[in-house]
């Protein structure tokens, strides 16, 4: 392996365990703040303010980083109805123009919200009590992003079967 490959490779792996670091922590954290939310209500009649609010933004950062694990192995949700009658050829050219298609919405939904962010930033929202809005929605245009650049790298690699799976292989489950 060359020194560039071996370089991306622990990259890759960095990114990868940075992704699931970050799924873990988010799930973690939620379940333990839904606890202590239903706890704190059962026994005591009371909450923390921010829990509920706080879990919203939880399940929106999970959402969106599932969405990027989901991509970055290729498992995202995909109706396979061609791929049992097309030959291999042809399966790697539409998924090529289906990561192609995946790329521009998402590249598409990145530019959107990074603009209601930047909306959310111009105006002062807050979120949490005094917290600034667009820093808990920052991980909308980023992970937006990251979805359409990966599709974006499967559509290149694909043709020349570099996507880490077999050019005709069926990735719907």
């Amino acid at each position: 392996m060359t020194r560039s490959a071996t370089i991306f490779s622990k990259l890759e792996k960095a990114g990868t365990f940075a992704e699931d670091a970050v799924l873990l922590v988010i799930l973690v954290s939620m379940i333990l703040l839904a606890g202590a939310q239903i706890f704190l209500r059962n026994f005591f009649d009371s909450s923390l303010f921010w829990g509920d609010e706080m879990l919203r933004m939880m399940v929106l950062w999970l959402t969106v980083a599932g969405g990027l694990a989901a991509s970055r192995m290729d498992k995202h949700i995909s109706i396979a109805v061609l791929d049992r009658f097309l030959p291999d050829r042809m399966q790697v050219v539409t998924k090529v123009i289906v990561d192609l298609f995946t790329a521009a919405i998402s590249g598409l939904f990145s530019w959107h919200s990074a603009r209601f962010v930047m909306d959310s930033y111009k105006f002062g929202d807050t979120l949490l009590g005094d917290t600034p809005a667009w820093l808990l929605q920052i991980i909308l245009p980023i992970g937006f992003g990251l979805i359409a650049y990966r599709h974006l790298v499967f559509a290149i690699k694909r043709p020349f079967n570099l996507a880490g799976r077999p050019a005709g292989s069926n990735n719907s489950q």
